[in-house]
């Protein structure tokens, strides 16, 4: 009778599959094995489940956790050959689309940077070399950015609070509600009076930053400010201009009793609003103060390098900002309401597109000028509308309506009409009048700006031959006008002479009382 083959156990079945020794053990002899091995101590613990001859050995978690962890590194070791031997046959075969299009551009960069195979030792491969050499520079330049040292945290953002109203009002003729503000003796005692519109992102609270009610005091000075259509408090003008503006100011005087003339006073973005008022209403004022004054960019009047000298301070955002207002004023919007309109603080040269000088970053970084900033700003987006600031823009940028060389005293030619009157400017000499702004024109401008060029005042200058230009050596464009005492002093001293207080006014004795 034929032997039976007797089945075999999962030992020899894991044991045919790794590798076939040729040799076949009996039951008995498979016994004796494992017993054997576990007498010698080999076989860490064995059970022996259901009796009959079968084994079954227990692996502890530790067991099984390295085993599949040595798995899956041979496992990655694997895929990362097999991605290296893809690579090579795609990338590095003479026929592949790579080698194909760019072989020969690599052949000629190579050929270049061959001499810094000589900074290698003799016994190294460069293929193999500089790999490891990149692959250590970039791990450094890794740590390298990493900051260790403990980060404080970032200050949360301030968000923009809009206050309850607080100005006063004036009605003017068409309607219009305009709010301002006053600093400064009282319209009665007042030796002179500046009315200051203000500049971009600004407000009637701006004035004169910082200047003490005490200096107004000494030299009798009444400092009003207003708000300009649509911002702040004031309400919008529906086809605001220049002229516009000017009448204004115009208004603004006689609602607040201004006897006689009255000093305008701009700065920054508010000297466009000045020069409108020497423009347009000339014989209403006594002078003219303006600091670091902006000029139309685009103004025909300028020559190729006065451009130039301009715009080559400015920010790349400002100078995109400038070609949307005369381009695509609409556009703006979306810029605006990404920054000052965001309804969080910013940065002011952020907010402005500004870049700006040393003595300028100082002063900015100032809790005090802060603060200021940070209210002034409030106040004058307290409507939340970017239309107002569109306006001013595109006013920056567009026909003035006039040359700054209209400003200046000039004397026009008086023309009669019909043949008798040309007949008589033939053999008599012509008559003319003098026209337009008769008063001092006080310029400063520092020459550190990188806000509005100094250059700007060269130009002004060479057009307003009256103006008297002021440089200031070592100052930006903040640090003379805000919060600069000494500056303030030397500002009014300029314009009005020695402080001479309030205007004494006397009250009749025999006056009846009631």
């Amino acid at each position: 009778m034929a032997e039976m083959t007797r089945l075999k156990s999962w030992q020899e079945e894991l044991a045919s599959l790794v590798e076939d020794t040729g040799v076949e053990y009996s039951g008995d002899a498979a016994a004796s094995a494992e017993v054997g091995l576990k007498s010698d101590g080999f076989v860490g613990f064995v059970d022996f489940v259901g009796g009959g001859d079968e084994v079954v050995e227990k692996e502890s978690v530790g067991d099984q956790i390295r085993g599949f962890l040595m798995a899956s590194v041979e496992m990655i070791g694997e895929l990362a050959k097999g991605c290296r031997d893809v690579v090579l046959q795609s990338l590095g075969h003479e026929d592949s689309y790579v080698v194909r299009k760019f072989g020969g551009h690599w052949g000629k960069v190579s050929k270049r940077l061959r001499f810094l195979n000589e900074f290698l030792p003799e016994d190294r491969d460069p293929a193999h070399a500089w790999p490891v050499v990149f692959f250590v520079f970039v791990m450094a330049l890794a740590v390298l950015s990493v900051n260790t040292e403990p980060q404080s945290p970032k200050p949360m953002p301030k968000k923009v609070y809009i206050h309850p109203p607080s100005a006063d009002h004036i009605v003017i003729s068409d309607g219009r509600r305009i709010a301002y503000h006053e600093q400064g003796v009282i319209a009665d005692l007042a030796r002179f009076t500046l009315i200051s519109p203000h500049s971009f992102l600004s407000s009637r609270l701006a004035g004169i930053p910082g200047v003490k009610e005490s200096l107004l005091n000494e030299f009798g000075i009444r400092l009003v400010t207003y708000d300009l259509p649509g911002f702040g408090e004031s309400d919008p003008h529906p086809k605001r201009n220049l002229n516009s503006s000017a009448q204004d100011m115009l208004e603004i005087a006689d609602a607040l009793g201004v006897d006689g003339k009255f000093w305008v006073l701009g700065y920054s973005g508010g000297g466009m609003h000045a020069w409108a008022a020497t423009r347009y209403i000339p014989e209403r004022l006594a002078g003219a103060a303006m600091f670091a004054p902006i000029v139309n960019p685009y103004d025909p009047s300028m020559a190729k390098e006065e451009r130039y000298s301009i715009w080559e301070r400015w920010t790349l955002r400002r100078k995109l900002l400038y070609f949307l207002a005369r381009r695509f004023p609409r556009l703006l919007t979306y810029f605006y309401r990404r920054s000052f309109l965001s309804g969080i603080h910013g940065r002011l040269d952020k907010s402005l597109s500004l870049t700006l000088s040393r003595k300028d970053k100082t002063l900015v970084a100032d809790p005090i000028f802060e603060e200021f900033w940070q209210r002034d700003v409030e106040e004058s987006i307290r409507q939340g509308n970017p239309k107002p600031f569109i306006e001013e823009a595109v006013l920056q940028v567009s026909n003035w309506g006039f040359s700054l060389a209209d400003v200046q005293v000039h004397r026009r030619r008086l023309q009669g009409s019909g043949i008798l009157a040309w007949i008589k400017s033939a053999y008599s000499p012509p008559e003319k009048e003098v026209q337009g702004f008769t008063g001092p024109i006080h310029i400063w401008q520092g020459m550190e700006d990188l806000v509005v060029a100094p250059s700007t005042a060269d130009f002004v200058r060479r057009l307003v031959h009256g103006a008297t230009v002021h440089k200031l050596p070592d100052d930006g464009h903040f640090s003379y006008f805000c919060f600069c005492d000494e500056c303030h002093r030397q500002m009014f001293s300029t314009l009005f002479g020695s402080p001479q207080g309030p205007l004494n006014v006397t009250v009749d004795a025999n006056q009846d009382l009631v």
